[in-house]
């Protein structure tokens, strides 16, 4: 159980200990408590958190590089303990974190709070939990005789289309020897996932022409272009949904499209000129999103005639803000079967959801998700994780542990 290791913004009351769950150990629980402390809303700098990182792993003799935004006021962290001279495992999470504004929260969200076996905070789901788990081992890691290395990726940018780590597996293209495996830490209650869903987000914009209400004849009218074109995208997605494709596992089994924002008008007597919208296609990793978007391409070139017959100058323009891959690998890889035994479990599971792991398979790293919390608790007021979900992540990296040291752990 945990005592007087504990950071004093944990626990106020010692008598509560008795009633926990089984409990990680308190230097995770420590680690913890620092994470969320930095408030790494992706709005926000997230450097103070990474040379923290950057500090503690190259005084445990790691390597470090860091790979920058354009501002050079965020970063991504790559370091490296043990032998780079053949493939490793990657622990990687993301820094950033969504905001708190509106949301109604029982204590700080920026201060570890814990109640009733559960570790409340912003990010302790999603998903400092893990992060904090693997630098409280990181220690462990560098004191032992590593047959492989054990790298360290922290990004920034994930809560807002993954951006940042594009830019830390890009940089990996220049090592001599490149990871076998990649262990992205999201929330998935310490179940295997190798596989989920991919995400293309896209703003359409409708250029019609303005004039009076009463003389619609002379005009353009961008917000009903813009509703003839979402109500396609419903029909696109409700044809999904009854004939697919399909693929057991995924929730829902098939491939969605969803219209999240729309703006346009100024006045309901003015021919609206100009209307936009946003939506995203969330494709299962087979079913390819360029297909649908050619399709969509097409709807919009058979309006532009009759726009073009009115004014020159309108038109309908998409620009695809995010594109993430899905992640889809084979069950039976030599990677999903270690990190599947390092789990504990039988079997893999899929997700909804899209992580950085399908970027770095589609870099040619094996890719798995695994790690404590329950993505249900994510982005919400009072998200937290338990101690229980922290325990089971600590017997993960124990299993880790004994693997990179094993004599026979050059091979999957």
């Amino acid at each position: 159980m945990m005592t007087e290791a504990l950071p004093p913004s944990v626990y106020s009351e010692r008598s509560a200990l008795s009633a926990l769950p089984p409990a990680p150990r308190s230097d995770i629980v420590a680690m913890l408590d620092r994470l969320v402390a930095f408030d790494t809303t992706s709005r926000n700098s997230n450097l103070a958190l990474i040379e923290m990182a950057a500090e503690l792993l190259s005084g445990l003799g790691a390597t470090t590089r860091l790979t920058w935004n354009d501002g050079a006021t965020k970063a991504n962290l790559f370091a490296t303990l043990g032998p780079a001279d053949r493939p490793g495992i990657v622990l990687s999470g993301h820094s950033d974190v969504v905001p708190v504004d509106g949301q109604d929260w029982s204590s700080d969200p920026f201060r570890l709070d814990a109640r009733d076996g559960r570790l409340y905070g912003r990010g302790t789901a999603d998903m400092k939990g893990f992060l904090a788990a693997a630098l409280a081992f990181a220690p462990d890691f560098a004191a032992a005789p590593l047959t492989m290395p054990i790298h360290f990726a922290l990004s920034y940018d994930e809560e807002v289309g993954c951006i940042g780590v594009r830019r830390l597996i890009d940089d990996l293209t220049g090592l001599e020897v490149r990871p076998r495996l990649c262990i992205v830490g999201e929330p998935t209650q310490m179940t295997l996932v190798s596989g989920h869903k991919g995400k293309k987000s896209v703003r359409c914009q409708i250029l019609g022409h303005e004039c009076h209400s009463a003389l619609n004849d002379q005009g353009v009218n961008a917000v009903e272009i813009a509703a003839e074109i979402v109500a396609r995208l419903r029909a696109m997605q409700r044809r999904l949904r009854e004939t697919g494709p399909f693929e057991s596992g995924y929730s829902p089994p098939y491939t969605t499209v969803h219209t999240g924002t729309i703006k346009g008008g100024t006045a309901l007597n003015i021919v609206p000129g100009e209307c936009s919208f946003e939506f995203e296609i969330r494709n299962l990793p087979r079913h390819d999103p360029e297909l649908l978007m050619a399709e969509i391409r097409s709807w919009t070139q058979d309006l532009i005639p009759e726009m073009l017959a009115v004014s020159d100058h309108a038109g309908i323009i998409l620009n695809e803000n995010n594109t993430t891959a899905g992640l889809d690998m084979d069950p039976d890889d030599p990677a999903v079967r270690l990190a599947l035994s390092l789990s504990g479990g039988n079997d893999t599971g899929y997700l909804a959801y899209t992580t950085e792991a399908g970027l770095f398979q589609k870099s040619g790293i094996p890719a798995v998700v695994c790690g404590p919390g329950n993505i249900e608790q994510a982005h919400k007021a009072d998200e937290f994780v338990s101690l229980d979900q922290l325990a089971h992540c600590e017997s993960f990296l124990g299993r880790l542990l004994d693997y990179v040291t094993a004599p026979q752990s050059g091979r999957f």
